[in-house]
């Protein structure tokens, strides 16, 4: 399993050095990780409010660039690496961003930070105890995003985003690793689906629905992070059984547990208590478990079908 939640925040204040002399007649967004998910998502979302939005690449080759160009069309792109603190400077002097969103690497926040928890449900002030290298570095770039806020005055904040999945989804996360082996099952690609632990509980939310909450987040009077999460978790073994269902099969007859996808530190029970996004953001999620799983099968067996069994589609994990 592995956390999927985003953070984000502004490179610099909304009357810092990117701030513009003149207002503009539209707000101007800059999305890193702009191919993924959760980017791809929330520029849709900023471009129904009426947003001029950028994304960070490092190429036009990469085929997710293709593929977000297709599904959004009225986006523009800035190259930049992550890596290169050159390129990243000459991408906000380019773009002049009223708003950054940093979906892109290890940098964004993650419900992972929690790791082996000391309560349940948890909330902006439960303490991280991370069971993974990968919570570890959202741990690491959590506290850097506060250090800047309170160091420096920046508007800054990061979303504490707990499981939130899609059909654009990689294949490596476990939610879509079994609405892909569904879909292959019930076409008749495979006829097993290789899982770890089932016991494990998550709190799965919709990733459209989360990146809403990202936008909200930068549209306060003052910057604060904020878990952000259904507040209800469920065991793989209901993930399971539900896109099993979706698709008419019974999952007992194909799925083998597997002591090879067993994380050596799992963490076992996430759960986020989303109350003070939903008091402060008006913030609530839209999408249902049960909605959720049976978009991802659905979407999953359309996929195979048009490509003939391959699941070669334009997103995947956020990438710059």
């Amino acid at each position: 399993m592995w956390p999927v939640a985003c953070g984000y925040g502004p490179i610099a204040g909304r009357d810092g050095p990117v701030a513009r002399t003149e207002a503009p007649l539209t707000r101007r967004a800059l999305i890193t990780g702009i191919t993924g998910q959760d980017g791809s998502y929330l520029a849709e979302h900023l471009l129904t409010q009426g947003y001029e939005v950028w994304g960070l690449v490092r190429g036009q080759s990469n085929p997710r660039v293709r593929g977000v160009r297709q599904l959004l069309g009225d986006i523009r792109l800035v190259r930049g690496d992550l890596l290169d603190q050159g390129s990243l400077i000459a991408a906000v002097e380019k773009v002049q961003p009223d708003e950054v969103y940093n979906l892109a690497a290890y940098q964004a926040s993650s419900s992972e930070m929690f790791g082996q928890v000391r309560e349940s449900p948890q909330t902006e002030q439960t303490p991280f105890h991370p069971r993974s290298p990968y919570g570890v570095a959202k741990a690491y770039g959590h506290h850097l995003t506060q250090n800047y806020r309170e160091s420096y005055g920046m508007f800054a904040v990061s979303g504490i985003l707990f499981n939130h999945e899609s059909p654009r989804r990689g294949a490596e996360f476990v939610s879509r690793k079994v609405s892909l082996g569904v879909a292959k099952i019930k076409l008749g690609y495979e006829r097993q689906l290789r899982l770890g632990n089932l016991q494990a509980r998550r709190d799965w939310g919709f990733a459209g629905d989360y990146v809403r909450a990202m936008h909200l987040m930068l549209g306060q009077d003052e910057p604060a992070d904020y878990v952000v999460g259904t507040g209800v978790t469920h065991e793989v073994a209901e993930l399971v059984e539900l896109a099993f269902r979706v698709a008419g099969l019974e999952w007992r007859d194909h799925v083998v547990c597997d002591a090879a996808f067993i994380r050596p530190a799992e963490v076992d029970h996430l759960c986020a208590d989303p109350s003070k996004a939903r008091d402060q953001l008006g913030w609530e999620p839209k999408i249902g478990f049960e909605e959720l799983v049976a978009m991802m099968v659905e979407a999953d067996l359309a996929l195979l079908s048009a490509n003939g069994g391959q699941a070669e589609d334009s997103f995947g994990s956020d990438s710059w």
